[in-house]
């Protein structure tokens, strides 16, 4: 038997222990080269409909639709043996039931995703049990909703008062109890990031909702420097990224126009 073959993925049920155990890491990916990198280091890999900004140079999520989402899923599984694999579900996936269904079982059965993320408050609740009741495995994504940027007049930190609170709280245990093998947290206040954590027992995955959660997520281009259009206060650059690329590019432009490049080492 091959290394390779000897390689086994991380489970949702791997993914539910390390609650209360250790920090759970994701972090997002959108093509097999980068999910190869990520492959591995990082527990879970996010297929994110943030690829429309990052990616396509959208000025919001909205625009991703099914057929992409499983395209960049398809690519990014291409790339990957050992992390959990978890597919966003576009704009619009609350609109009918059993159309997102559908979907869902396409992606499964066109993807080794083991997961789907949904973006609602109780609104989603329904289609997260009956996606958990026809075997879909869902990550629940509760307080600020990029799906909801246009109606909500933009990106809203979520837990400011208490009846936003109250709303949280009581969203994360339905999530729970339809089903949800996890939930994911953005832009929500710190310490009600913590008490929701603390009020349900599958993990918590936060964005922009400081440390007293079970885990965090990045998109890969802010936390590696190659989105350079603005940088969230929540994300902290490991690398500037874009700046070594430009470096090198720089580099190969010297070298091919003072007929540096190719060498005779490199040429046939």
């Amino acid at each position: 038997m091959s290394i390779q073959s000897s390689i086994k993925s991380t489970t949702i049920t791997q993914i539910k222990k390390k609650k209360n155990q250790e920090k759970i890491t994701m972090i997002t990916a959108y093509d097999a080269l980068f999910a190869k990198i990520f492959d591995g280091e990082v527990d879970m890999i996010l297929v994110g409909d943030s690829l429309r900004m990052s990616f396509f140079g959208a000025c919001d999520t909205l625009s991703a639709d099914f057929e992409s989402m499983i395209y960049h899923t398809q690519a990014v599984c291409n790339g990957v043996k050992q992390s959990l694999v978890v597919c966003d579900l576009p704009f619009g996936a609350l609109a009918n039931a059993q159309e997102t269904l559908a979907w869902c079982i396409e992606i499964y059965k066109k993807t080794n995703a083991q997961a789907i993320k949904i973006e609602g408050g109780m609104e989603a609740s329904d289609m997260v049990k009956l996606l958990v009741e026809n075997g879909i495995s869902v990550m629940a994504h509760i307080g600020l909703k990029p799906h909801f940027v246009r109606s909500e007049g933009g990106y809203k930190i979520q837990g400011k008062d208490s009846k936003s609170v109250e709303e949280l709280l009581k969203t994360a245990k339905v999530m729970e109890e339809c089903g949800a093998f996890s939930i994911l947290i953005e832009g929500v206040k710190a310490e009600v990031a913590g008490q929701i954590t603390k009020s349900v027992e599958i993990p918590v995955i936060g964005i922009g909702s400081g440390r007293d959660v079970d885990g965090q997520v990045l998109v890969w281009s802010d936390a590696l420097g190659f989105f350079e259009d603005f940088k969230p206060k929540f994300v902290r650059q490991y690398l500037k990224g874009a700046e070594l690329v430009r470096k090198a590019l720089k580099e190969y432009v010297q070298d091919v126009k003072n007929g540096d490049f190719p060498n005779d080492d490199e040429s046939y």
